[in-house]
């Protein structure tokens, strides 16, 4: 099978040349000094990207790596944790916390809408003693994001430390780590970063360090230790193992070419392409998949697939008639996701989605007002112009 001509998943998504030349560098020592500069200095760029003065964590593996160190270095049995869930990825993380022992307390909602910050904070009022409150930002699966910024400090208000999984959202959604009074951020490099899937981006706070350096169930000696990088490596010379040095070169890259644009303007081209997009689905006629605007996530689009359809023959349809790759909601539902994150979300990106998407639903049997939707998703670029810097 040949490869798509566009790949518009929700991640790993496609990256720049600068990129993919960073990810090509010449394989080196660890220990030779430009290599350690240049791990220092990625660790240096991130918070920035991070907007904190936290430490930043590289650890060698995707996030899911990264957010399961967190998770068991946070918690040990008994402790009791408030795990918001909204989606796929929130639900996983309350079957680790179990798995670790916690006395797991658990808001829900349905997997196209979001947790209203006034019932984490009525939650934590009427519950003494909770001690970690997990949270999805963006949940990639549904389409949808959550109001970390209320939560963060409700939480740190009652003296609850946070886990927060942002790797689809770092970069291009709004994300305040100090501001918001986080303290550990685990996000990924693959979504609107535009990098490598190969690293866990993670920043601590130092009361959390402190709670993990508490915790004798967090993991030593491990490849899930996050104490062995704080100990020899934040704090230290030496790498508790050898790093991937050929993933560090591509998240350095691609940080560079974040912050020479901007934070800002990542997050305001984000969001446009999100809103030609999803103004495209509304025209088709198509159902987005989140229940309302307020709680539609910026890096993919998700859309509900019609009665009598299902989403494995639409992506299978989409990508080999029209070369274009796009992704289910992994569980969430019956729903197909256009992704536009990093690259791909500038340009003419979310009009080749639509249009391939939209032609996949009236190939399949579907009405659908392809016309109207491109009509409309260019009327929505042609109002603004972000460009890449």
């Amino acid at each position: 099978m040949r490869d798509p001509d566009f790949t518009l998943s929700a991640g790993p998504v496609t990256a720049t040349p600068r990129v993919l030349a960073a990810l090509g560098s010449p394989i080196v020592y660890h220990y030779d000094p430009a290599f350690i500069e240049r791990f220092r200095a990625t660790e240096r760029k991130l918070a920035q990207v991070f907007l904190t003065e936290n430490d930043v964590l590289l650890m060698q593996g995707e996030a899911v790596l990264g957010l399961e160190a967190a998770a068991r270095g946070l918690v040990q049995p008994g402790t009791k944790v408030l795990n918001l869930v909204q989606g796929v990825f929130g639900k996983g993380m309350g079957y680790w916390l179990k798995d670790f022992g916690a006395e797991l307390h658990e808001l829900e909602v349905a997997y196209n809408d979001a947790v209203d910050p006034a019932d984490v904070e009525r939650y934590l009022d009427d519950t003494p003693g909770i001690e970690l409150v997990t949270v999805v930002h963006s949940e990639t699966p549904s389409g949808t994001v959550c109001d970390v910024s209320a939560i963060g400090p409700i939480a740190h208000a009652r003296g609850a430390l946070t886990l927060v999984d942002c790797v689809s959202s770092l970069g291009g959604i709004a994300f305040e780590t100090d501001a918001w009074q986080l303290d550990v951020c685990v996000a990924g490099a693959q979504k609107c970063l535009g990098g490598p899937p190969g690293m866990s981006l993670m920043t601590v706070s130092e009361t959390a360090w402190e709670r993990i350096g508490a915790n004798p169930a967090a993991p030593r000696a491990s490849f899930l230790s996050m104490l062995d990088w704080k100990e020899q490596w934040i704090d230290g010379e030496k790498f508790p193992f050898t790093p991937s040095v050929v993933d560090m070169h591509g998240i350095e890259a691609c940080c560079d070419e974040l912050l020479e644009e901007g934070l800002d303007a990542s997050i305001a081209r984000h969001s446009l392409a999100a809103k030609a997009c999803r103004a495209g689905v509304r025209a088709m006629e198509l159902d987005l998949w989140p229940r309302s605007e307020e709680v539609t996530a910026d890096c993919v689009t998700a859309i509900a697939v019609p009665d009598g359809l299902t989403d494995i023959q639409v992506r299978g349809h989409c990508r080999e008639r029209y070369g274009v790759m796009i992704s289910s909601g992994q569980g969430a539902g019956n729903l197909v996701r256009i992704g536009h994150m990093g690259p791909t979300a500038s340009s003419m990106y979310p009009v080749a989605g639509l249009a391939a998407v939209g032609r996949t639903f009236a190939d399949l049997g579907a009405s659908v007002k392809l016309g109207d939707g491109l009509d409309a998703a260019l009327e929505v670029l042609s109002q603004t112009a972000v460009r890449v810097a």
